[in-house]
C-alpha cells in the first residue's frame, strides 16, 4: 500500500471520527428535547481497485420505531375521542343535575310534587295554589334550561370542528413543504433529520385528530393516510372543507342540511358512518357529538316534556278544558312537533299570575270561570296521581315500560351517567396505554451514558488516526532527507 493510500484512509478516519463526534454531541444537547429521535451514524468500507480505500459516511439516520410510533399515534387519537366524548357527557350530566342538588331537574320534579300535596292539604290557601303554578314554572325552566346547554354544547362542538379543519389543512401544508425539503436536503446529500423530527412532531398533532398511518417514499419523504382509508398527503396534500354556524337549535342537524357535513377534496365524508374515513379521532367525536350523541339526548328531553304535557292534558285530570298545566309555548301540544318540545314548554298562561291568569284555575279547572268549591281538591289530587302513574313515554329512546315521570327523570339522568362513566374508562385505559408508550419511546431515546461511551470510542479512533497521519508525515520527511 502506498503512503498517499495510507493517508486517503487515515484523513478518511478523521472525517467519519468528526462526523461520528458531532453526531454524539447533537444526541447529548437534545437529550431534553421533546419528539427528538436518537442519531445514529452509518458508516462502511470502500474499495478502490480491490484495494481498501478507507472508511464511507453514507450518512445519519433517526433511531425511530415506526410499529412504536404506529401504536403510540393510534393510542393518542383513541385519547382524543373518548376525551371529546366524556367531556360532553360530563357537562350534560352537571346541565341535568344529580337528584341531591338543588337546581336539578329530579330536585325541580319533587319540589312540584310536593307543593301539589301541600295544596291539595289546603286547598282554599292562595299561597299554595301559587307554590304551585311557581314550582311548574321551575320544571318549564328547567327543561328550557337543559335543552338550551344541549345546544351550546352543540354549537361548540361545530366551532372546534371548524378549528380543527383550520389546523389540519395548515399542517398538511407544512408537511408538503417539509416533505419538499427533506427531498432538496436527501438529494444534495446533506443531512435532513432536523427537518424529520419537525415533521414528525406535526404529524403527531394530526393524528390526535385523525388516526393515521404514515407511508414511507422515496428519499425521506412521507405519505399520510387515515386508518379509513382517506389519503391525507401523497405529493400534494389534501384540502378539507366544512362550514361553522353562529348558532345551534334543536332542529338544525346535519340530515336537514342546516349544519354543514365534511369533505376532503371535494368528496363529502359520511361521519356518521359506523367506518368511516375519519373514524377514531377527535374531528369524529366531535361530530358524533354534535349529529348523534347531542340530539339523542335533545330528544329523550322532548319525549320527557311530552310525557309530562300530556299526563297533564289527560281529561282525568282536568275535564274542563283541552289541554293542561303544561303547554307547547301557551298553545296545546302537537305530537308531530315534538322537536325542540324541551325548549318551548311552559305554565299554561290563564294559570299563571305572572302571566295575566289566575292560581286558582290550578284547584278549579283551566277552563273554570269563576272560582269554584274552596275546599274541592279533587283537580290537585288528580295531578298528583298523573305524576306518580306509570305511563309508558311516547318517544325518545326510552325502553316502552310504563313508569312515573319522576323514574322517567331518573332513567334520563342514569342512561347519561352510565354513557359518561364507560367514556371515562375509555379515557383512563387510552391515558395509561398512551403514558406507556411514550415511556417506551423515552426509553428508546436518548442515553446519555451510552453517547459518553461512544464518545471515547470516536476519541480514541479519532487520535489513531491522526497517529497514522503523523506517522506517514514523519516517514514522508526521512525520505525527503535522502
Amino acid at each position: 500500500m502506498s503512503l498517499t493510500s495510507s493517508f486517503s484512509n487515515a484523513l478518511s478516519g478523521l472525517t467519519a471520527s468528526s462526523r461520528a463526534a458531532q453526531v454524539v454531541s447533537s444526541n447529548i444537547a437534545n437529550s431534553l428535547t421533546e419528539g427528538y429521535a436518537t442519531r445514529e451514524i452509518s458508516l462502511s468500507s470502500q474499495s478502490l481497485g480491490g484495494n481498501g480505500a478507507g472508511v464511507l459516511v453514507e450518512g445519519v439516520y433517526r433511531n425511530v420505531d415506526p410499529s412504536l410510533l404506529a401504536d403510540r399515534r393510534v393510542s393518542q387519537a383513541e385519547l382524543g375521542n373518548a376525551s371529546v366524548i366524556s367531556e360532553f357527557l360530563t357537562e350534560l350530566e352537571k346541565s341535568i343535575g344529580i337528584p341531591e342538588d338543588a337546581g336539578s331537574l329530579n330536585s325541580e320534579l319533587n319540589a312540584f310534587e310536593t307543593s301539589l300535596i301541600e295544596a291539595a292539604s289546603r286547598p282554599d290557601s292562595t299561597p299554595r295554589l301559587n307554590a304551585v303554578v311557581q314550582a311548574a314554572n321551575g320544571v318549564t325552566a328547567k327543561f328550557n334550561k337543559i335543552s338550551n346547554d344541549i345546544q351550546s354544547l352543540r354549537l361548540t362542538a361545530d366551532n372546534e370542528i371548524a378549528s380543527q379543519v383550520n389546523f389540519l389543512n395548515d399542517s398538511l401544508q407544512k408537511i408538503e413543504a417539509l416533505n419538499t425539503q427533506v427531498l432538496a436536503q436527501t438529494a444534495a446529500g446533506r443531512d435532513a433529520t432536523a427537518l424529520m423530527d419537525q415533521r414528525q412532531a406535526m404529524v403527531d398533532q394530526i393524528a390526535e385528530i385523525v388516526p393515521l398511518k404514515q407511508v414511507e417514499k422515496d428519499k425521506n419523504t412521507i405519505a399520510l393516510i387515515s386508518t379509513g382509508g382517506a389519503v391525507l398527503l401523497d405529493g400534494r396534500a389534501g384540502e378539507f372543507r366544512f362550514t361553522s354556524v353562529s348558532t345551534i337549535v334543536p332542529e338544525m342537524t346535519l340530515e336537514t342540511g342546516a349544519l354543514s357535513g365534511i369533505s376532503l377534496n371535494g368528496y363529502a365524508i359520511n361521519t356518521s358512518a359506523e367506518r368511516n374515513a375519519l373514524n377514531g379521532g377527535s374531528l369524529a367525536a366531535l361530530f358524533e357529538v354534535r349529529d348523534e350523541i347531542a340530539t339523542q339526548a335533545q330528544g329523550d328531553l322532548d319525549a320527557m316534556a311530552r310525557n309530562l304535557i300530556e299526563r297533564f292534558a289527560d281529561p282525568v285530570v282536568d275535564g274542563t278544558s283541552t289541554g293542561g298545566l303544561f303547554t307547547d309555548a301557551g298553545t296545546n301540544l302537537d305530537p308531530l312537533n315534538e322537536a325542540a318540545l324541551s325548549s318551548r314548554i311552559s305554565v299554561a298562561p290563564i294559570a299563571d299570575p305572572t302571566q295575566g291568569g289566575a292560581a286558582w284555575r290550578v284547584r278549579d279547572g283551566l277552563g273554570a270561570v269563576t272560582t269554584g268549591e274552596l275546599g274541592n281538591a279533587a283537580r290537585i289530587q288528580s295531578m298528583i296521581d298523573q305524576l306518580q302513574q306509570p305511563i309508558s313515554p311516547s318517544s325518545g329512546s326510552f325502553s316502552s315500560e310504563a313508569r312515573s315521570l319522576n323514574d322517567l327523570s331518573a332513567d334520563f339522568l342514569s342512561s347519561v351517567g352510565i354513557a359518561r362513566q364507560s367514556r371515562e374508562n375509555d379515557v383512563a385505559f387510552a391515558t395509561t396505554k398512551t403514558v406507556a408508550l411514550q415511556a417506551q419511546e423515552k426509553a428508546n431515546g436518548v442515553d446519555s451514558d451510552q453517547e459518553m461511551q461512544k464518545l471515547l470510542v470516536v476519541e480514541r479512533s479519532y487520535s489513531a488516526n491522526a497517529k497514522v497521519i503523523q506517522t506517514i508525515d514523519q516517514m514522508l520527511d526521512l525520505l525527503m532527507g535522502l
